[in-house]
């Protein structure tokens, strides 16, 4: 499909110099997002969380990157860690229409 599709119809002119125009607006159907993970600021699940993460910052071995290689490799674990233990001590929340309000009250 082409976006901004557009047709005039000189033929549909009448006595006036104007000319219908039909313009085809295309709607694609998308998912919204009804639930996501967080945390809840200054709860113990934050706390938990953020010691976790700094253990294993900590525990992680950056003395010997030498190449790409080893630094993605290093950057993919922590992504994976940290992404463990993100679901591991978020909670999955509904989005409503009153989360906006909710949310600026957390962050």
């Amino acid at each position: 499909m082409e976006y901004d599709n557009h047709t005039i119809h000189f033929d549909l002119r009448l006595t006036s110099d104007h000319t219908p125009l039909t313009v085809d607006i295309s709607i694609f159907e998308e998912h919204i997002q009804t639930r996501r993970c967080m945390l809840v600021k200054n709860s113990e699940e934050e706390d938990k969380f953020v010691n976790k993460l700094i253990e294993t910052i900590k525990g992680m071995n950056t003395e010997n990157i030498c190449n790409k290689n080893v630094l993605n490799q290093i950057v993919q674990e922590f992504s994976s860690i940290t992404e463990r233990l993100w679901y591991k001590h978020s909670k999955i929340v509904n989005i409503t229409k009153h989360s906006k309000e909710w949310w600026n009250e957390q962050c």
